[in-house]
């Protein structure tokens, strides 16, 4: 594995402030399946990057009266790695996740 890229300050801090912003709209959008506003099932949908680049285990995790344990169990079941993000998920993956989640 090589040395990470020679960037600029400018670079870095533009780099700095994409990533807040990322981590912003994950949040928003956890908050807004949290409270109702929006289905899990939006995620997989989504035109914003930053929701494609959000684990599936963090979007499980997200819905009302899901744990830690409850997500990961619900991943195994449907053969989705804990890391897997939502962008990455195939169909096969995608349909087991949503028969699990009506028994959920």
């Amino acid at each position: 594995m090589g040395a990470p890229p020679k960037l600029t300050t400018q670079e870095r801090r533009d780099a700095l402030k994409a990533a807040v912003a990322a981590r912003r709209s994950r949040a928003a959008f956890k908050e807004e399946i949290k409270v109702g506003k929006k289905s899990w099932k939006d995620a997989f949908s989504a035109q914003d990057e930053s929701i494609k680049k959000m684990r599936v285990r963090e979007l499980i995790e997200s819905l009302p009266g899901v744990g830690e344990v409850r997500a990961k169990n619900i991943l195994e079941r449907a053969g989705i790695s804990p890391t897997r993000r939502v962008g990455g998920v195939g169909r096969s993956q995608y349909e087991k996740l949503l028969e699990l989640m009506k028994v959920n």
